[in-house]
Order: structure tokens, then C-alpha cells, then sequence
């Protein structure tokens, strides 16, 4: 994976986060990745995620809490 950006929604409403959330995936290129960061375990979204586009992206938490979750949000090089 490439040099992954940023995308900090802790100061948005949580009406709009999964929409920008799912806008910056959609907007990947094979290969790259984005970390995302929250103020609570984004566990939800990781089942959306999975329901929506299995097997089409990664997911890997890098800090957990207590009140900071970072998770790098991949869409994988084509098989």
C-alpha cells in the first residue's frame, strides 16, 4: 500500500461521517489505503463495509482507544 492520507471525522455530525467515509474509499486507486480516525470503535462501519464490498478492501485498526480509534482502510491490488 501507498502513503495513506488522512481522513479525521471526529469533528463531523455522525450523520455525514459514513458518507464521506464511503466517498473517500470509492475514490481510491487500487493499492491504496487511508487511515481514518474516530472518536469511538467504528465497528458499524467495518460490518457495512463487509456487507457492501466483501472481499474488496482491508481494514486494520491501528490504535484502539479509550476515546482515539485509527484504522487504515485499504482497497487491495487486483488479484
Amino acid at each position: 500500500m501507498s502513503e495513506s492520507e488522512i481522513l479525521d471525522v471526529r469533528e463531523l455530525i455522525p450523520a455525514q461521517r459514513h458518507v464521506i467515509i464511503f466517498e473517500k474509499y470509492n475514490a481510491l486507486e487500487p493499492g491504496h489505503s487511508y487511515i481514518l480516525v474516530n472518536d469511538h470503535d467504528p465497528k458499524p462501519l467495518y460490518y457495512q463495509f463487509a456487507a457492501e464490498h466483501e472481499g474488496q478492501f482491508t481494514w486494520q485498526y491501528l490504535e484502539e482507544g479509550p476515546t482515539t480509534w485509527r484504522v487504515e482502510i485499504g482497497r487491495p491490488e487486483a488479484a
